[in-house]
């Protein structure tokens, strides 16, 4: 309490100013007007009115649950940065969008002109292409991180590496060659094409990669429904825990042993090891599994990802 009244008379003069600026939101200049007083005099109040402890800001958030859910997995993942998006119950497709419109603005926060951007192709990755809208283009290549599936556009990584390129104002790098090779020897033959290894040199020195996050234990996922018969059979026996970069993974995110990942027509996980940002973007409950390995793997620098997702992913580490 202030122990005289000019203590208290400033005490007081220094309230008022405080709430006309940080409350009201007027300038300082016009303060000084109103309360008859000089503009450094305001000044003064406000810096010392701050240095006693007068000012206290709080920000609240509709969404800082979700904010609680990033924090949780940044420290639990290691991650550099995660962005959760609310799950709609009985919506899956539109909670998928969601999440590819965060990764979006996500990717629109650190592209920069000069870089190269690496994308599997995937329903997430195309929920990404479709919400990126940059304010301005960018001197930018895409290239894809995988040969392509025909049949459905979010399994033709070229056309969405197309897309991105074209929304983004770049230029664009395509790989014409199936995602699966017949054979090892003919996935080696076309990996050593220059037309495509070209290209996969080029996704090597990305700097920026967009990349899904694969289910493999049912049908219904797009990369399983991609895999050849009889290939999608017995994952759960051989221990494959999901998918990245169309690679089969285990559960520590090594690489499985089993004949599929010899006919792949892809750079592996290790091959984008020295990227500096692997933006991964994944919705669903039959993602949790794939997600966790990709982890374990230490693949993905960003995780976007919705709120049921991520809580299952927090819930099975805990288990």
């Amino acid at each position: 309490m202030a122990e005289t009244r000019d203590e208290y008379d400033v005490l007081r003069q220094t309230y008022t100013v405080l709430m006309l600026h940080f409350i009201e939101g007027m300038k300082q200049s016009d303060i000084a007007k109103h309360l008859n007083l000089s503009t450094s005099k305001v000044n003064r109040l406000i810096a010392s009115g701050q240095k006693a402890g007068m000012v206290k800001i709080t920000i609240e958030s509709p969404f800082q649950r979700l904010m609680e859910v990033e924090k949780a997995l940044l420290q639990k993942f290691r991650l550099a940065h995660a962005v959760v998006t609310p799950t709609l119950s009985g919506n899956p497709d539109t909670t998928l969008q969601q999440a590819g419109r965060a990764a979006a603005n996500h990717l629109l926060e650190i592209v920069k002109n000069g870089d190269v951007i690496a994308i599997t192709g995937g329903r997430a990755v195309s929920a990404v292409v479709d919400h990126v809208a940059p304010e301005h283009g960018y001197r930018i290549r895409v290239v894809p991180l995988t040969g392509g599936v025909q049949g459905n556009y979010y399994t033709d990584v070229n056309h969405l590496a197309m897309q991105f390129a074209e929304k983004l104002g770049g230029a664009v790098s395509l790989i014409h060659a199936p995602l699966f090779a017949e054979t090892q020897a003919q996935r080696d033959v076309l990996l050593d094409m220059a037309s495509i290894r070209d290209v996969f040199d080029i996704a090597r020195r990305a700097t920026v990669a967009v990349v899904g996050v694969g289910a493999v234990e049912a049908s219904g996922s797009g990369y399983y429904d991609s895999i050849p018969d009889p290939d999608a059979q017995g994952f759960a026996a051989r221990e494959v825990a999901g998918e990245f970069i169309a690679h089969l993974i285990r559960a520590d995110g090594t690489l499985a042993d089993v004949p599929l990942n010899s006919r792949v027509v892809a750079l592996s996980p290790q091959d984008i090891a020295a990227c500096p940002r692997v933006i991964g973007v994944a919705s669903g409950p039959q993602k949790i599994g794939p997600l966790r390995a990709a982890l374990a793997g230490n693949y993905l620098h960003s995780l976007v990802v919705d709120e049921a997702t991520a809580q299952g992913l927090l819930d099975s580490e805990r288990s």
